[in-house]
């Protein structure tokens, strides 16, 4: 195509108030990585285009959002935008740009929905970008532009999450707080946070990461935010199908399934996904069953409605865990045939959001949870023979009911504006959980053999949580805004019910002693108010590159697994207390001209009465077991570092836009030790769980309509428990080896057809992410092998 054929589009945007020309702007295409910012007199040029429908938007904080069309055939376009003060919503224009050409990462900006992210570590992972296997909720692709985080592995279906960042147990993702579309889905959001259900990717649009500065918003939590905001329907037609159908290794069979559109003043998105499979182990066959519906109303422009349900239920054979000699020997072997985990989960959520004015809007979330997951099997050493005796059960049942309510207010002049938002939350939390022995089968039977006299324990925990949250932008100048914020939180966890302790009893006719087995009943009631402060910097020399800070205070409080659950391989100390700390960052980050994007970053993360397992001996049986307890205070200090490189356009900038090489490296380096004055055994000790060095590396190459994806993973050894074992018979305790991965994936779209596949562990790597204390081993839990799959989708 010839020069001259070339588009070039140029303009100057002026206020409306004033006509004075405004700095600053962002203006891009929408649907493409494209974008430009006006100089000091208000004027853009966006030049090399080729002919064809552009729409431009302009985007600045705290003004009306414009958005003009342009036909261009080929030459000189002229486009002017005047904008005025918050005329319409400043989030309107939020994510439909840089769809296309994000490369599946950016950034939240300043204020987003009904959030303020401004000077926050946060990522922006767009699903429909990336090239991966998402009919596994593959979290290892999925997550790979998001540096920190330390994955489990150990669920190939995909069926639960397991990360953690900084060093926090990736355990459920339970230091994070989970949720989707902006309200919580775990078990108990204040009593026992670890995530039971995981939305189906394919019908995810973005997942929200932010770290641990959102506990001023999000909760008191040390990890952060983790949200997933699912699709919607489309805009522009009243009815769209879109069906997934993937096969893979080891009988994996996938369908999902989705219809969505708008009509009138009604917005609509429902699907429906069955996944089952054999499992890469013998006894890992699983099947799932999700379902979820979103239907939005919008009665007039101040006002919208809305409401949704999920349904989620599955059923999956555990193959349990194994010792590191039988690991050794063949990481695919299971020696326990009788376990068996179930999960059923339904949630609600009815929402509205109202517009006072420009200025002044309003958003509120009610949501409901009633859920439980039972789990039965041989909870017993892995170094012991299966006794086939009656198995361990437990029984959760989770009935949980909360409300956010948030207000944004916008003040101050249009070319510095400033933002406050104040919000409150209510919840309250009921779990009845109960542990005792099930049926001495191999069949999937959840019913207790004495249910009016469990031989573990019954107990109801009730929670109440209520909080009142603040932050202010306050804009000091263009390039320079200050953040500061306060929570208030009230905390209450109870606990009520029996369990069954033991005491060595003298046998009077042997003399020898014997357990003797009785019921203790107990009442607990903990109330505690807190205050927590942040506060946050930004500064923007240029355009494209940002300077950031912040600083967040953090809460734990201790949930139910620590006040009373009776496991074998774990004892919980009785006076065990809630942990405090806060969060530091400070980082640069920024793109240049569409070729480079990056992030760097260092943390500092405090954890005062750390909880944590250490190995003790029983002083009267010399048994050695774990227990539970605030180990010790612990600090982690590290370094985030995030690049992604466009290198056809890194060597020659006017490259077709269908035509990419995408580069990304992601690192995170950290140091976190026990800091314990009272425990020389555990001072100076690793922290547990933290990989002192984790990298991800890939390269996708785009063609059109053709895309293909070569990941590498790497996470170095570490420790499992906080002595630092390296080796222990119960297989519990010990080092996780240090692993690497590669991953391949390709795409291609065809019409209104899509065709994925690749290959997962490329290279059929061996290697394990964890060692469990419970469920689903006790043991070394190995990941998968080498995994093929392959999708179909078709849109009309």
């Amino acid at each position: 195509m010839s020069m001259a054929q070339k588009v070039q589009i140029e303009g100057k945007v002026v206020s409306k108030a004033s006509g004075e020309p405004i700095e600053a702007v962002e203006i891009f295409i929408k649907n493409s990585s494209i974008s430009t910012i006006t100089n000091k007199e208000g004027k853009f040029t966006i030049e090399d285009l080729n002919p064809g429908i552009y729409e431009l938007a302009a985007f600045y904080l705290g003004l009306q959002s414009e958005i003009v069309t342009v036909k261009a055939e080929g030459g000189r376009y002229e486009v002017n935008f005047t904008m005025g003060d918050w005329e319409t919503e400043l989030d309107e224009v939020e994510i439909t740009a840089e769809r296309e050409e994000t490369n599946g990462i950016r950034r939240l900006r300043s204020v987003e929905g009904a959030g303020i992210y401004e000077a926050k570590k946060s990522e922006v992972i767009i699903l429909d970008e990336i090239v991966a296997n998402l009919a596994t909720n593959n979290s290892r692709q999925a997550y790979a532009k998001v540096p920190g985080l330390n994955i489990w592995e150990s669920d190939g279906a995909g069926l639960q999450l397991g990360i953690g960042a900084r060093g926090l147990d990736p355990n459920r993702t339970s230091n994070f707080n989970v949720r989707q579309n902006g309200y919580d889905i775990s078990a108990d959001a204040l009593g026992y946070p670890e995530s039971y259900y995981t939305p189906a990717l394919e019908a995810v649009d973005h997942i929200q990461v932010v770290r641990g500065a959102a506990s001023l918003q999000y909760g008191t939590q040390f990890g952060g935010l983790l949200n997933f905001i699912l699709k919607k329907g489309p805009k522009d037609k009243p009815f769209e199908l879109t069906s997934r159908q993937s096969v893979g290794s080891y009988g994996f069979f996938n369908s999902f399934n989705s219809i969505g559109g708008t009509k009138g003043k009604i917005n609509h998105y429902t699907f429906y996904q069955f996944k089952r499979g054999d499992g890469w182990r013998p006894n890992s066959n699983f099947n799932s069953h999700m379902a979820y519906t979103n239907i939005a109303y919008e009665p007039s422009k101040k006002l919208k409605l809305g409401f949704q349900y999920t349904f989620m239920r599955y059923l999956t054979k555990q193959p349990g865990g194994l010792t590191d000699a039988l690991f050794n020997e063949d990481p695919r072997q299971s020696i326990r045939n009788r376990n068996w985990f179930r999960v059923n989960w339904n949630l609600a959520a009815v929402t509205a959001d109202y517009k006072f004015s420009d200025r002044l809007k309003l958003n509120t979330r009610n949501f409901l949870l009633i859920g439980g997951r039972d789990a039965v099997g041989n909870l017993g050493r892995i170094d012991r023979v299966d006794d086939m005796q009656e198995r361990d059960l437990f029984v959760d049942d989770f009935r949980n009911f909360g409300n956010e309510t948030r207000l944004i207010f916008h003040y101050g002049p249009h070319n510095i504006p400033s933002v406050l938002l104040v919000g409150s939350r209510f919840y309250k939390g009921f779990t009845d959980r109960k542990q005792g022995n099930g049926t001495d089968g191999s069949d999937a039977n959840f019913t207790f053999n004495n249910p009016d006299n469990l031989e573990g324990s019954d107990f109801d925990f009730p929670s109440t949580n209520v909080s009142v949250f603040a932050e202010n932008i306050f804009n000091i100048s263009k390039k320079v805004s200050i953040t500061p914020g306060v929570r208030f939180e009230y905390i209450q966890t109870n606990a009520e019910g029996y369990f069954q302790d033991k005491v060595l009893v003298p046998n009077p006719v042997t003399g020898i002693a014997e357990d003797s087995v009785f019921s203790v009943n107990e009442t607990k009631d903990r109330n505690r108010s807190l205050i927590l402060f942040g506060l946050g910097a930004s500064y923007k020399p240029t355009d494209r590159v940002e300077l950031y800070g912040n600083f967040s205070q953090n809460y734990r409080a201790i949930n139910f697994n620590d006040i009373r659950v009776v496991n074998p391989n774990l004892t919980v100390d009785p006076n065990i207390k809630d942990e405090t700390g806060y969060n530091f960052d400070l980082g640069i980050r920024g793109h240049h001209q569409n070729i480079i994007n990056f992030d760097a970053s260092i943390f500092y993360l405090k954890y005062n009465g750390r909880i944590g397992a250490i190995l003790r001996t029983d002083n009267e049986n010399f048994r050695i077991f774990r227990y539970r307890t605030n180990i010790a205070d612990s600090r982690h200090i590290g370094t985030e570092l995030f690049t992604e490189v466009n290198l056809l356009k890194l060597i020659d900038r006017y490259t077709e836009a269908s035509k990419k090489i995408m580069w990304f490296s992601n690192v995170a380096l950290i140091d976190a030790k026990y800091i314990s004055e009272e425990n020389s055994a555990i001072d100076g000790n690793e922290v547990e769980l933290v990989p002192s060095l984790n990298i991800k590396t890939g390269l996708t190459f785009t063609s059109n309509k053709f895309k293909i994806s070569y990941q590498y993973s790497y996470t170095q050894e570490h420790f499992s428990d906080a002595s630092n074992a390296k080796l222990t018979p119960s297989a519990v305790e010990g080092l996780i080896p240090s692993y690497s991965i590669m991953d391949l994936s390709l795409s291609y779209k065809y019409k209104f057809m899509t065709f994925e596949s690749g290959v997962n562990n490329l290279l059929d790597e061996h290697y394990f992410t964890r060692r469990a204390a419970g469920y689903p081993g006790p043991g070394i839990i190995p990941s998968d092998g080498r995994t093929f799959y392959f999708t179909l989708q078709i849109k009309i």
